[in-house]
C-alpha cells in the first residue's frame, strides 16, 4: 500500500467496521465532546536531543537539571534484584511505595496518585483545568510544561512577570484570578530562576486562592532546600484545601531516566485526574523497587546535596572571577545574565562539549546551568573562560 496504517489507526478502523453505524455515531459524539487539541510543534525530547547531538563530545551535560550523583547504591541494587520477578505486574510493590509515601507525608493513599514521573500528571492537570478555555496562571518565566500543554487543548496561558528579585509575584498572580481561571500554577523553587517564595506567604496564598480555584504547587526541587518538610505546602492538602502538590524522584533522588513521580491532592481531585493518565500502571517493576529502596534514604540524599552545594559554590566562584553576577540558587541549577546573545553563547559552549540552556526575559539573555559533578563544572569553567 502507498500509505501505511499504524496500529492505532488499524484498530480504530477495524472497530468501526465491526461495530457499524451505531458504533460510529456513538464514537463521533464522544469525539465531539473531547477538548480541542492544537498542534504547536512543541517537542521537548526532540529539542533536547537536537541540542545534545550538536556537541562533538559531551564533557559536561548541564542542561537538564539532573542529579549526576544518583540513584543511590541501594536503589541500583533493588533494580537488579527486581529483575527476576519483573515478569509480574508490580501491584503489591506499588501499594508498598504508596504506603511509604503516605506514611511519611501524613496523608492517606486516597490523596496520592503515582505516575512515571510528574510529566503525565502535569499533562492530566493541563487537560482537565483548561476545559472550556479556562485560564492557567503562571509566573513568567517558570516551568512551562503544564501551561504549554494546556494551550494545546483549550486553555489560555496568563503570564505574570517575576518580582525585581526574580521571585514569583504572588500578589500579582492572585490579582489575575477571575471566574475564568481554571488553575494557578506555582513552581517553588522556581525553574529556571531557582528562587523560592516565603513559606508563610505561600501558605496564606494557597489558603485564600484555593477557595476560588485550584492551586497547583510543583515541588520538584523541594529536596534541595535545608528543610523540605517545613517549606512544603503538603499541610494545605492535609487541611482539606483545594491544592495539588507535585513531587518527583527525578531530581535529588537521581531518577530522571527511571521516571517516578506523584501528586497529592484531595481524594476527589485524585480520582478526577486519574481519568487522564495510566498513573501507577505506567511504572516499571524496577522503578518501583528502586523508589521503595531510595525513598527518604537520608544519608545518600545528604551526600548528594552536599556534593551539589560544593559544585554550586565552585560555579559561583568561577562566575565572580569572570566578572559575572548570578541569581542565588535554592535548587540544583543557577541562572546568570549573559554578555552576548543567548543562542550564540550556548552554541559556543556546545562546540566545546558543554551543554547549558539559555532564556531571554527582562530584555536580557540568560544562561541556566545545571549543577554537575566537579569535573563537569571544571569543564564548564575551562570553556567559559575561553568565550566570556
Amino acid at each position: 500500500m502507498a500509505n501505511s496504517i499504524n496500529r492505532r489507526n488499524w484498530i480504530r478502523s477495524s472497530a468501526l467496521m465491526a461495530g457499524g453505524l451505531a458504533f460510529l455515531s456513538s464514537t463521533v459524539s464522544k469525539l465531539a465532546a473531547m477538548p480541542v487539541v492544537r498542534n504547536l510543534g512543541f517537542s521537548p525530547i526532540t529539542d533536547e536531543t537536537a541540542i545534545m547531538n550538536a556537541a562533538p563530545v559531551m564533557k559536561a551535560r548541564l542542561l537538564a537539571n539532573e542529579n549526576p550523583f544518583g540513584p543511590s547504591p541501594a536503589a541500583k541494587k533493588a533494580i537488579v534484584d527486581s529483575l527476576d520477578t519483573s515478569y509480574q505486574y508490580a501491584f503489591s510493590s506499588i501499594s508498598d511505595l504508596s504506603g511509604k509515601i503516605a506514611a511519611y507525608e501524613g496523608i492517606k493513599k486516597s490523596n496520592l496518585l503515582l505516575a512515571s514521573g510528574s510529566s503525565p500528571l502535569l499533562l492530566a492537570a493541563a487537560i482537565h483545568y483548561s476545559k472550556g478555555g479556562k485560564n492557567i496562571i503562571t509566573a513568567d518565566p517558570s516551568y512551562d510544561d503544564l501551561p504549554t500543554q494546556a494551550t494545546r487543548f483549550e486553555g489560555k496561558w496568563v503570564k505574570v512577570p517575576l518580582t525585581a528579585d526574580f521571585k514569583l509575584d504572588l500578589d500579582a498572580m492572585e490579582a489575575k484570578v477571575d471566574e475564568n481561571t481554571g488553575l494557578v500554577y506555582i513552581c517553588n523553587p522556581n525553574n529556571p530562576t531557582a528562587t523560592i517564595v516565603d513559606t508563610e506567604k505561600l501558605k496564606a496564598f494557597c489558603e485564600r486562592v484555593s477557595k476560588k480555584t485550584m492551586v497547583f504547587v510543583d515541588e520538584a526541587y523541594i529536596d534541595y532546600l535545608p528543610d523540605p518538610k517545613a517549606s512544603s505546602m503538603m499541610g494545605c492538602v492535609i487541611a482539606g484545601q483545594n491544592v495539588i502538590i507535585a513531587r518527583t524522584f527525578s531530581k535529588l533522588y537521581g531518577f530522571a531516566g527511571l521516571r517516578c513521580g506523584y501528586i497529592v491532592g484531595q481524594p476527589e481531585t485524585v480520582r478526577t485526574l486519574s481519568k487522564y493518565t495510566s498513573a501507577a500502571m505506567s511504572l516499571s517493576a524496577s522503578t518501583v523497587a528502586a523508589a521503595i529502596a531510595g525513598y527518604q534514604e537520608t544519608e545518600f540524599l545528604k551526600d548528594a546535596l552536599k556534593k551539589t552545594n560544593a559544585s554550586k559554590d565552585y560555579l559561583y566562584s568561577v562566575l565572580k572571577k569572570e566578572g559575572y553576577t548570578y541569581i542565588p540558587s535554592s535548587a540544583n541549577f543557577v541562572m546568570f545574565p549573559l554578555k552576548m546573545e543567548g543562542s550564540k553563547f550556548t552554541g559556543e559552549l556546545m562546540k566545546r562539549g558543554v551543554g547549558v540552556r539559555n532564556w531571554r526575559f527582562n530584555n536580557q539573555d540568560w544562561c541556566r546551568i545545571s549543577i554537575g559533578r566537579m569535573d563537569e563544572m571544571e569543564a564548564f569553567a575551562a570553556a567559559f573562560k575561553e568565550i566570556s
